[in-house]
């Protein structure tokens, strides 16, 4: 039997999911033929994933298309699909499981039905390629003519470790969840019998170990971070999605050289009054912003680019990320061939994808693949002006702000009229756009966004 993992908004694209399953045959420990099956990478920045809930419990039969679980990756939460029969006999990962490494064991399935209880304390093998490997002894042997005069100082450990030293801790077996429950709550794993294979420590001791309340006595430590004046504080967790923003962030800040340009436009609110007339949606100026870039990227196309080491890559495509804020932190779904669609057509996409992003159930193919973002903080929050910071590789980025009514001379030389001016600020990667080349680009963009018509032609 073949067993191995599709994720169904992957299908037919530019990249795959890799094989993160391994194959075991009848072994020396009498177990059955058997498919360790490992967190696939499911996105191409995704280190590791949660286990947002499984679909199918031990001892399900599974079947081809049939959903496993739902896996929370670095951008979107994606089902996990099964390609052949066969029946699930562990699940090492549960439901709420976090920060699983791509490759790391989630579960084992089995071609016989009447194999699966032969695995109700299996433990995936240390020697899995995706696996964290064994710690080695931090402690180095010294030569025959070394003087100590002291001992080594071992490092700082992240939790109170009792009276155990390092080096004991590091020759405890236990897995990779079990270690990560027993530093959550502060208990060191020495004090656990294990009763996995090998005396290994499995998730169920340490929650065992947990409801018996012994806990308590090594929470003390804890208190130490308490200051004179005490503050009250909830520490809130990182989402994948926020972990992998800071990350792009961080190293686009650091790597990319940035340079601002600002300038001011006239907001004409002509073609919605053609649109009411018509029978058509209202278009909002965000639509007007989308479309009003692509096409000025396709009008200076040194501005939907990205940089290599060895070449300036200019796309032919102009496909645009438009940010959305949710409650899990910021995603950007994309509006491809935004040049070539309709105002009407990219204000339906807008809508969809936002209300996708809000929901957590954006699809790989949803977010992948932009040539250039708009940021728009001026229409939802009355921001004024910002400076975005780019969003690698692209080279570009513009910040929207609000809206703002101002008097200006009127036809008449006595005459004044008002009018809303808006604000943008191009962020430029230097590396790619020169100063004369984003102007360029500034000043096509105004062109179509204070004459909204010609963006009809």
């Amino acid at each position: 039997m073949k067993m191995g993992l599709i994720n169904r908004s992957l299908f037919n694209r530019e990249f795959s999911c890799p094989q993160n399953s391994r194959r075991f045959f009848s072994s020396a420990s009498d177990l059955p033929p058997h498919l360790e099956i490992g967190m696939p990478s499911l996105s191409p920045t995704m280190t590791e994933g949660n286990i947002a809930r499984w679909l199918k419990k031990e001892g399900d039969k599974v079947s081809p298309g049939e959903v496993l679980c739902e896996v929370e990756t670095d951008k979107a939460t994606v089902e996990m699909e099964c390609m052949e029969e066969g029946y699930l006999a562990k699940i090492i990962c549960g439901d709420g499981a976090k920060e699983i490494k791509v490759g790391e064991v989630i579960a084992i399935t089995v071609e016989d039905e009447d194999d699966i209880s032969k695995f109700k304390d299996y433990q995936p093998s240390a020697s899995y390629a995706g696996a964290p490997a064994v710690k080695e002894s931090a402690t180095p042997i010294p030569s025959k003519n070394a003087v100590v005069d002291e001992p080594a100082q071992a490092p700082q450990p992240k939790i109170s470790k009792s009276s155990v030293s390092p080096s004991d801790e590091d020759c405890i077996f236990a897995s990779p969840l079990a270690r990560k429950l027993a530093e959550e709550n502060n208990v060191p794993p020495s004090s656990i019998k294990g009763t996995g294979p090998d005396g290994r420590i499995v998730k169920a001791d340490i929650e065992d170990y947990l409801a018996s309340g012994a806990k308590e006595v090594f929470a003390a430590p804890k208190a130490q971070v308490a200051t004179d004046s005490a503050l009250d504080y909830t520490d809130v967790p990182h989402s994948q999605i926020r972990k992998v923003t800071a990350s792009r962030l961080l190293l686009s800040k650091q790597t990319i050289p940035h340079y601002y340009l600002t300038c001011r436009y006239i907001l004409r609110g002509k073609l919605n009054s053609l649109q009411e007339v018509s029978g058509g949606a209202r278009i909002s100026v965000n639509d007007l912003v989308i479309k009003a870039a692509a096409l000025a990227l396709r009008k200076v196309p040194q501005c939907n680019s990205s940089w290599t080491d060895d070449y300036i890559r200019q796309y032919l495509n102009v496909h645009i990320n438009v940010a959305v804020q949710t409650d899990n932190g910021l995603f950007v779904p994309v509006i491809r061939d935004a040049d070539k669609k309709g105002l009407s057509k990219i204000a339906e996409e807008v809508k969809q994808l936002a209300k996708k992003a809000k929901e957590n159930s954006l699809k790989p193919q949803d977010y992948e693949g932009g040539t250039f973002t708009v940021s728009n903080l001026g229409g939802p929050f009355g921001i004024k002006q910002f400076c975005a910071i780019n969003n690698p590789p692209q080279s570009g980025i513009l910040a929207v702000g609000s809206a703002e009514k101002r008097v200006i001379p009127g036809s008449g030389s006595e005459e004044y009229k008002f009018a809303s001016f808006m604000s943008v600020s191009l962020s430029c990667d230097h590396r790619v756009i020169d100063g004369a080349i984003g102007a360029e680009w500034l000043k096509s963009f105004k062109g179509y966004i204070e004459n909204p018509e010609s963006m009809l032609l």
